[in-house]
């Protein structure tokens, strides 16, 4: 992915060592494309384990690849215990877990980045593994959806931020923990939005865009 990467886009990164401490804990990202797992993990020096939709594994060779990275599938649409276990299991032995609390692909105002609504997955988790969360933006890997993006030396640019972690807050009642994370991660995506924009003086076609617009650039 490092050297794929490296030949068609220019990852700028904000605050990387964040995500290269020991121990576990949630990476939890805004997705725009189905590029964004990819990227993300050719920037962090550890191995991360994606929760992938579910409907992705029964694919001969996509389930392969899949699990061949120690992925494993989550329901999009319910709870289901013998993902949230997995999760738990791998956060306990110390691993980084990822995974993307929209739901799938979202762009304006169906994202976090637009003040969307958190799904309540990756708050539960955290309190019941006691990891904590790590926020993070990427910005700009829906352009590689346009052709044209992977012409030779094209080096599309893409943006990415870390933010401090977030604690599960162990010592509250379940429901009071998840409003408190939910709460802190929401801020931490506006501001983490808003320092990319400002840091590197994004335009309106840097930001997401829905990938049939991207697709016919």
């Amino acid at each position: 992915m490092k050297l794929l990467f490296a030949c068609v886009a220019r990852v700028r990164v904000v605050r990387r060592e964040n995500a290269n401490h020991d121990g576990g804990f949630l990476l939890v990202a805004n997705h725009i494309s189905h590029f964004d797992p990819f990227i993300i993990s050719s920037v962090v020096r550890r191995k991360i384990d994606w929760m992938a939709m579910a409907e992705f594994f029964p694919l001969p060779l996509v389930g392969f690849l899949l699990r061949a990275v120690d992925a494993f599938p989550a329901d999009r649409h319910r709870a289901d215990r013998k993902t949230i276990h997995s999760a738990i299991e791998r956060l306990k032995h110390g691993r980084i877990v990822g995974l993307f609390p929209e739901g799938g692909i979202r762009d304006g105002t169906g994202s976090l980045l637009e003040g969307a609504l958190l799904r309540p997955g990756a708050s539960t988790l955290a309190h019941i593994a006691g990891a904590p969360i790590l926020p993070c933006v990427i910005v700009g890997s829906d352009r590689l959806y346009s052709k044209k993006s992977w012409l030779p030396l094209g080096r599309t640019p893409i943006w990415i931020a870390f933010g401090d972690a977030i604690p599960p807050f162990p010592d509250l009642e379940k429901s009071a923990a998840r409003a408190c994370i939910e709460r802190e991660l929401a801020t931490a995506f506006r501001l983490l939005y808003a320092e990319l924009h400002k840091k590197f003086s994004l335009t309106p076609d840097d930001l997401p865009h829905p990938p049939r617009e991207r697709m016919a650039e």
